[in-house]
């Protein structure tokens, strides 16, 4: 339970008399537990509407390894990246995305949104955290480079065998990020995905129905 008391101003006022606010706390409830500690996973996502908490649960539950902004000021990208093995960091780049070479010799700030956010990516992956969770993931790009990069961060962390928790706002990300576990802040509830076992199984299916069929085939060819 998170609890609060804004500045009693003239439009606080106001909107305590328009909507019944009488209370001068206000309180924002959070339900539901994360039960991933026992569990192999390595992309969680935390998903729901604007307002719904997914932020305030985040810091409370993962603060220490809540990417905030970070902080760029050299003149080249590459020299704002922790550590200094360019083959990593070039590899790192690569991995999210951000693969040109002209734009790692630029300062951050002239760089694209999207480019800044496979920045942000990159630069957490390379903080060498066991844990990332990134806010607004994908929030402030077009869909196709939602969905490039986020096919391009699953794949990367993987890899690495990283943790990784994405907060967003845009459930369009599942099928592409495709999170070993969800939490819907709209709904209140907690579930790992079950589409990477259905996909196995209708693998399993295809697999051995054919295998199937192709004996029936066979069987029938002798009994003619």
């Amino acid at each position: 339970m998170k609890k609060f008391q804004p500045e009693e101003t003239y439009k606080v006022s106001a909107v305590r008399s328009l909507f019944d606010l009488y209370s001068k706390e206000v309180k924002i409830e959070l339900k539901g537990s994360l039960d991933i500690e026992n569990k192999k996973w390595n992309i969680g996502l935390i998903v729901g509407s604007s307002g719904t908490g997914k932020t305030t649960l985040a810091k409370e539950l993962f603060g220490e390894y809540y990417i905030r902004n970070f902080q760029y000021s050299k003149k080249s990208i590459i020299d704002d990246m922790p550590g200094s093995n360019i083959k990593e960091i070039t590899r790192v780049f690569t991995s999210v995305g951000f693969s040109s070479p002209p734009s790692w010799l630029k300062p951050y700030s002239i760089l694209s949104t999207g480019e800044k956010m496979r920045v942000d990516l990159a630069r957490a992956i390379l903080s060498e955290k066991e844990l990332i969770v990134f806010d607004e993931f994908t929030s402030v790009v077009d869909r196709q480079v939602a969905r490039v990069t986020s096919y391009a961060i699953s794949k990367a962390i993987r890899k690495l065998n990283k943790k990784f928790i994405a907060i967003s706002c845009h459930r369009d990300i599942i099928d592409w990020l495709e999170p070993d576990w969800i939490y819907d802040t709209d709904q209140k509830e907690f579930f790992f995905s079950q589409k990477k076992q259905n996909q196995k199984d209708q693998r399993s299916k295809e697999k051995y129905g054919s295998y199937q069929e192709k004996r029936v085939l066979k069987c029938g060819k002798y009994l003619e």
